[in-house]
This record gives C-alpha cells, sequence and structure tokens, in this order.
C-alpha cells in the first residue's frame, strides 16, 4: 500500500482519497497501490461503489512528475508508461460503480484517471487538459482511446492535437463529464450517487457494466448475443431472486452480492 493514497469505506462505498500535495501527481508507488486497491475491492462483496476524489483547493491531479522524463531515460519511460496503463486499467475494471469527484485542475493523467472512471462530476471552477504533446509527449494512460469513446474524434483532437484547455461547463456540454455542481459539492454529489447505486443489485451492476463496456472491444451483435446470456446468468444468483421478491412484497432487498 502507499500513504499517498487514503482508503476508507462509508457505507458501501470506497473513497479513495489523492493525497500526494500540492498537486496529486501520480508516482510508481501510488500507481501500483491503486491497481493494489481496486483489486482488493473488488473481491470484498460488501463495496458496491467506488469514489475518487481530492482534498486539494486547486488541484485534482496533476498527472505525471514530468523531473521523472526530463533526461529522456527510455526505461524509465517505459516503466511509467506500464504503471499508468495497469493502474487505469484495472479502475476501468472495477466490478461496480466508480466516480470521480473532479474539484480542481485535472491535467494529463489527472483527467485520464477520471476517464478510467465510470461518471465524472465536476465542479464549476475545474479546468481539464490532456497537454502532454506540449512537453513532447502523448497521454499514455488511456487518454487517447477513453476520451474519443466519450466525446468522439472531433473534441478529442481539439484536446489532445491543439493542447486546449476547458472548463467544466464546457466538459459538461461536450459529454466529458456527466454532472456539473457548485464549487465545493462534488464529492457531496459523488457520494449521492453512489448511495443511489447501492439500491440496485450489485450483481447485476456488474453484469450490467460488462455488457456496456463490451462495444468498445466487441461488434454489437455480439453484445446482444452476450444481453440474453447474462440476463439468464443472473437466475443463478440469490440477488435476483431477493430483488424480485422485494418488489413483489412491496419492501427493500436485502443484496448478498451472490
Amino acid at each position: 500500500m502507499t500513504d499517498k493514497l487514503i482508503v476508507e469505506k462509508q457505507g458501501h462505498t470506497a473513497v479513495i482519497t489523492m493525497n500526494n500535495p500540492p498537486a496529486n501527481t501520480w508516482t510508481e508507488d501510488s500507481l501500483k497501490g491503486l491497481a493494489v486497491v481496486v483489486e482488493e475491492l473488488n473481491q470484498d462483496k460488501d463495496v458496491y461503489a467506488l469514489v475518487i476524489r481530492s482534498t486539494s483547493e486547486k488541484f485534482f491531479s496533476a498527472g505525471a512528475d514530468l523531473n521523472l522524463f526530463a533526461d529522456g531515460d527510455r526505461s524509465v519511460a517505459r516503466d511509467m508508461a506500464r504503471y499508468f496503463g495497469e493502474a487505469f486499467e484495472t479502475l476501468s475494471r472495477f466490478r461496480g460503480v466508480s466516480i470521480a469527484a473532479i474539484n480542481g485542475f485535472a491535467m494529463g493523467g489527472g483527467l485520464e484517471v477520471a476517464l478510467a472512471c465510470d461518471i465524472r462530476v465536476a465542479e464549476e471552477q475545474a479546468q481539464m487538459a490532456l497537454p502532454e504533446a506540449k512537453v513532447g509527449l502523448l497521454p499514455c494512460a488511456g487518454g487517447t482511446q477513453n476520451l474519443t469513446m466519450l466525446v468522439g474524434e472531433g473534441w478529442t483532437k481539439r484536446l489532445i492535437l491543439c493542447g486546449e484547455r476547458i472548463k467544466a461547463p464546457l466538459a459538461k456540454e461536450i459529454g466529458l463529464v456527466e454532472e456539473l455542481v457548485p464549487t465545493g459539492q462534488s464529492f457531496e454529489r459523488a457520494m449521492e450517487m453512489a448511495k443511489a447505486v447501492e439500491q440496485q443489485s450489485p450483481t447485476a451492476v456488474a453484469a450490467c457494466k460488462q455488457l456496456i463496456q463490451n462495444n468498445r472491444t466487441h461488434h454489437w451483435d455480439a453484445g446482444y448475443i452476450l444481453e440474453r446470456e447474462l440476463f439468464v446468468d443472473l437466475f443463478h444468483t440469490e440477488d435476483q431472486k431477493e430483488g424480485v421478491n422485494a418488489f413483489l412484497e412491496k419492501r427493500a432487498p436485502g443484496w448478498k452480492n451472490q
């Protein structure tokens, strides 16, 4: 584990707080730690959602520390690219719902960690960019792929190829973030969303998330087939019986996540 990430549980939600002041840059230690944390949360059946946040007043995360790349060492570049990729891909595969509470500057790898989440809530003063090309680099932690899936090629090229930095209201308009909130309210709103996830069957949510993300790598036709298969698979779970019977009996369900 790493002291650059603070992990706590609030009900069925895990809260990961980035803790590397002043700008919450990512390091080998924190990237490896994130991957381990998410893998452990995947094994914890009591966790249904995950919120990643910052307590910095200015930064969500500024991404990588450029001092690492100052001497042009290719072995360092290769290792860091792998650490970034493995950490954020693991986050993307989290079986529950992941929510980024963006309260400030989200730059480079700091935006990429938010792009790896399922949902992004941004405060009105937040700013976002993938400025790697300005310093002779490129986004190597999913930025070119995940941003394109969210906002399309046109806006992805504006942000990456033209180096544009955008403010939260425009990010909401183009679909980069799902919700815009006043200053200081991103974490509260993210936790409200996480609380709503708790009302859903965690086994059904995991299956639905798998299906939604399936079209990133497979044709729609394959998704239609998988959809029907996973629907039937849910009938092997206790949560399916619990959910239907709780509804018919007009009571709140007691999920077992199995």
